[in-house]
């Protein structure tokens, strides 16, 4: 009617920055179906050089493994949950060797401090320390992701790029 034009939000980027030092990894070199198939969404995997989880954007803590601390889930401010999950079969130490540093409902930054593991306890049990950060199948928001190459390294920039679809 007053030939105003409707203003078209435009598509946002989110980057989030790698939550392990460590070696980067494809999700097919997971050595568990249940990531390597991508039935659980896309990701990334780190082998990890040291037990530290970093917050990988802002956001909030959505929910932590309460018996095996294990894993997390996080939610960017957008709406945008991701999966951090320490390790393979870690669910079997019934927490031993993982010390959350938040709980469920905080707010984080980024780089901020999520959980700390021991190495040792995760090798002497005989399983994998390979950590899958999963961005989980479902979520209308999101329009595709990206990964970075081959190092994931806390100062080496974005390690997931997630597009948004304009809203």
């Amino acid at each position: 009617m007053f030939g105003f034009a409707k203003k078209k939000k435009a598509a946002r980027l989110i980057e989030l920055e790698a939550p392990l030092k460590g070696k980067m990894l494809t999700l097919e070199e997971v050595p568990d179906p249940a990531f390597s198939s991508g039935t659980m969404g896309k990701g990334r995997a780190i082998l990890p050089s040291e037990g530290k989880v970093t917050a990988p954007c802002p956001g909030t803590v959505v929910h932590i493994m309460e018996k095996s601390k294990h894993a997390l889930l996080l939610e960017h401010e957008t709406g945008i949950q991701m999966l951090i999950h320490v390790g393979i079969e870690t669910v079997s130490l019934k927490g031993e060797g993982f010390h959350p540093c938040v709980s469920a409902g905080d707010k984080v930054s980024t780089g901020q401090t999520l959980l700390e593991f021991d190495l040792e306890v995760i090798a002497n049990a005989g399983l994998s320390p390979i950590t899958p950060i999963i961005i989980p199948d479902g979520q209308d928001l999101i329009e595709s992701v990206e990964f970075t190459d081959d190092t994931a390294s806390r100062a080496s920039g974005p390690f997931i790029c997630i597009l948004l679809r304009n809203q």
